[in-house]
Parts: C-alpha cells; sequence; structure tokens
C-alpha cells in the first residue's frame, strides 16, 4: 500500500556511486527510478540529486539504510504520511553518521518530552549547555555539514521549504 511519499536529496555522491543508489532508489520503490543527476559544485568529483516518491510507509528507513552504507555520501530523506501520522527525516553525513528525527506537516522536527527532559538535567541550569543539547537534539550539527551542499542546489530553496515542497509531491 502507497501511503507515503517524500523527497530524497541526495547532496553529494561520487560519480562511480551515481548508478548503485539510482538502482537502489528503484530496487526499494519496486520500479525503475528516473534519476537525473548534476555536478555538486562544492566537492568536485561528485553529483548531487532530487527525486520525489511515493511508497509504502516506512520507505524512508528502507532508503536511508540502503544509502547510508556508502562512503562520502551526503543526504536527506523526508517521508510524509497519511493524515493524523507524523512524518520522519533521516539525514547523513560521513562525518557525523545517521540522524532521525520525527516531524510535523510543516517539516518542523519534533522533540519529544524525554528528551526536552534529559537535555535539561544535562545542562545543569548553563544556559551554553542547554542551548547544545537541543542543539543534539534538533540536528543542527548536520544541518550545519550540509547547508553548503544545498546552496549548491539552490540558493532560494529553505530546509522548511524542502520539507513542505515534499509533503505536496507524489
Amino acid at each position: 500500500m502507497n501511503d507515503a511519499h517524500g523527497v530524497i536529496h541526495v547532496h553529494s555522491c561520487p560519480v562511480a556511486l551515481a548508478p548503485h543508489v539510482a538502482w537502489t532508489l528503484g530496487h526499494i520503490l519496486g520500479s525503475e527510478t528516473r534519476v537525473d543527476w548534476a555536478d555538486q559544485h562544492c566537492e568536485p568529483g561528485s553529483v548531487r540529486t532530487t527525486v520525489t516518491w511515493s511508497g509504502p510507509s516506512g520507505s524512508a528507513a528502507r532508503f536511508a539504510s540502503a544509502l547510508r552504507g556508502w562512503d562520502h555520501t551526503r543526504f536527506e530523506v523526508w517521508e510524509s504520511t497519511a493524515t493524523h501520522r507524523d512524518g520522519v527525516r533521516f539525514v547523513h553525513t560521513p562525518n557525523l553518521g545517521i540522524f532521525f528525527t520525527l516531524t510535523d506537516a510543516a517539516g518542523n522536527a519534533m522533540v519529544g518530552e524525554d528528551r526536552i527532559r534529559y537535555a535539561i538535567e544535562m545542562a545543569r541550569g548553563e544556559a551554553t549547555e542547554l542551548e547544545h543539547e537541543l542543539s543534539l537534539a534538533l540536528g543542527t550539527a548536520w544541518d550545519d555539514e550540509l547547508e553548503p551542499y544545498r546552496r549548491s542546489e539552490d540558493k532560494q530553496m529553505s530546509v522548511k521549504h524542502r520539507a513542505r515542497a515534499g509533503s505536496r509531491s507524489t
């Protein structure tokens, strides 16, 4: 049942891996998928692409699991599902590994109560430490590392805009 849809941003991928990435996306979706690659100017010898998709709920996790094993690949996978269900976002960079968060309909990260309580406990009243812990919970380091790659794709599109665009795609 295809009750989910989203967008995959491969921000950088070595040229030699591009055909394998395209095959993997098609394999997970169960059909041949057209992938248009463009040069990634932030990283010579790499390419980038954006693919919208529709498939069964949980496909984003399958994409992220398949892509994260390839060195030097940076990506984001967004998934939106039927009404009254949270979306998800997976982000991967070679330096930081994988980050996961639930998202709302607007693409905002949803940080759970337990994680916020943990951040408060770890901060022990120190505002700087609280900012650090909340930054970890929101995936700020991943966004900071990916931002030059995003700007290379489209200088006008913010992360939130990408999420909203992905949630309307079918």
